[in-house]
């Protein structure tokens, strides 16, 4: 008599470690490209080109965190029941 014990997708922390992972890899990689491909077409000195390409890796990775900062805002806090209480009672008194 196997107990079922499925986490539900909206607590399932490792779903949505391995999509933000993903998604991170993705728009970091797609953005390096970008700025490459920019790089390529508008500028001529190697430095700036570099420069383009590091502006895109950077637009890619605030995005993806961005995106994941959301996705993980709902995710339950490992909080001690003790410090919840002591937390509690000092909010309490202020």
């Amino acid at each position: 008599m196997a107990v079922n014990k499925q986490i539900p997708p909206q607590f399932d922390l490792n779903a949505k470690w391995d999509e933000c992972l993903d998604l991170t890899v993705r728009r970091f990689v797609y953005s390096s490209l970008a700025g490459a491909f920019g790089g390529l077409l508008l500028f001529r000195n190697p430095v700036t080109r570099w420069a383009s390409v590091a502006f895109g890796a950077g637009v890619g990775i605030g995005s993806a965190y961005n995106e994941c900062c959301h996705k993980l805002e709902g995710s339950p806090t490992l909080v001690s029941p003790i410090i919840l209480e002591a937390a509690t009672v000092q909010h309490e008194q202020d």
